[in-house]
């Protein structure tokens, strides 16, 4: 007989939910749709004490939507330990800043999950800022104005800020990373908009440089206030996910010697950034 335990309660007034549940109830998929309301509705869910192992944890993606399958399979690991993922140092550098994920991409993956395996004594906290909460916030002459600007993103950009002093090796690889152009305010079809801002964001469109950048500083200083944003402390058997079409997340610094893994699962999306011009 499947279990049917699953409440949850407000983390923050405006920004992720504590979901108490157990293992068999994920996996049964029976609330699926309520964890689809809770991400769009409060971008973040925090369920703990959740052990699994990583075809349950795929498993459990799977009631949620497609499991997007990368190089390394359906579970990437969120680690600086090179024996356990030795490929990923530049990506696990560059979460260290605000992002969205996948902005390289015109649609962008949905959400992702995140179970935490190996810890740090001290820090590797993760935060997420609600970017439905962080627009609808703002003043209405404000959201006007914001209204048609569209920014230009590079993985480039976001390197850039994690690495000040890069390789010839590391430019060269990074100038063919692809280029993109999104809205800054992402206009869903649900009716709610929320904000793209991201470390990649490298120009805004028709202005200049200093401009651009105070625009984009400005609105991630707004964006990142208290009041929009969720810090959570990991726990072994922590399990996250995050709706990445309506949120922003970065991790506070930790020492890599400690091999810190999280094990990740992304599931694919099917909402473009410019849901205007893909009509």
């Amino acid at each position: 007989m499947t279990a049917t335990t699953f409440t949850h309660t407000h983390l923050t007034p405006r920004v992720g939910s504590l979901v108490e549940t157990d293992l068999p109830t994920l996996l049964s998929g029976d609330h699926a749709a309520e964890l689809h309301d809770l991400l769009e509705q409060r971008s973040v869910v925090a369920i703990r004490g959740i052990e699994m192992d990583d075809q349950q944890q795929i498993d459990i993606a799977r009631t949620l939507g497609e499991v997007e399958a990368s190089v390394v399979g359906d579970i990437y690991k969120v680690t600086f330990d090179k024996k356990q993922n030795p490929i990923g140092y530049a990506i696990n550098k560059a979460s260290f800043f605000w992002h969205i994920d996948r902005t390289d991409l015109d649609v962008p993956p949905y959400a992702s999950m995140l179970s935490a395996k190996v810890l740090t004594p001290s820090g590797g906290e993760t935060e997420f800022v609600n970017t439905y909460a962080a627009y609808d916030d703002l003043p209405d002459d404000e959201k006007e104005r914001l209204d048609d600007v569209r920014v230009v993103h590079c993985m480039e950009t976001a390197f850039f800020e994690a690495f000040p002093d890069p390789t010839e090796k590391q430019r060269t690889a990074w100038k063919h990373m692809p280029v993109k152009t999104h809205p800054l305010v992402w206009h869903h079809r649900s009716g709610r908009n929320s904000l793209v801002l991201s470390n990649s964001a490298r120009a805004v469109v028709g202005m200049g440089d200093d401009e651009g950048q105070e625009l984009l500083s400005r609105l991630l200083a707004w964006a990142t206030q208290p009041q929009f944003v969720y810090v959570h402390e990991w726990a072994v058997d922590d399990l996250v996910i995050w709706n990445n079409t309506g949120a922003m997340h970065r991790v506070r610094e930790y020492d890599p010697d400690y091999g810190r893994r999280l094990h990740r699962t992304t599931l694919l999306g099917d909402e473009p950034f410019d849901t205007r011009r893909s009509n």
